[in-house]
């Protein structure tokens, strides 16, 4: 059996922009995703700490060391610029793998400049 544990996450991130023209996604700054283990494409979920809004979609690079948070399409209406969030992916674990997995958390300061 697989169970589905936690494999990284970042927080709290600032949200820099909404962008609710596009078509969806998070965009996040490239340099975040590599530290946290995050990959481009890969489905996160977003928690709104201000207003307890949970989302899913997926991760898109945005600029390095530019500590871009963008919402995009639909979520951009969850979230306003200044918002804190958590973002999460998951992944499938074998249960001899569990025991020995620990995530990987990334924490950030104000700008989303990791600490």
């Amino acid at each position: 059996m697989k169970r589905t544990l936690f494999h990284s996450k970042i927080q709290p991130l600032t949200v820099t922009d909404a962008n609710l023209h596009y078509e969806g996604s998070i965009t996040l700054d490239l340099d975040l995703l590599e530290k946290a283990g995050i990959v481009p494409y890969e489905r996160v979920q977003v928690l709104n700490i201000n207003n307890g809004h949970r989302l899913e979609t997926y991760t898109i690079p945005g600029e390095r060391g530019s500590g871009i948070c963008c919402l995009n399409g639909a979520a951009a209406r969850l979230t306003q610029i200044g918002d804190k969030v958590i973002v999460i992916a998951y992944g499938l674990f074998d249960e001899e793998d569990i025991a020995n997995h620990t995530p990987n958390v990334t924490l950030v300061d104000d700008q989303n400049k990791p600490k």
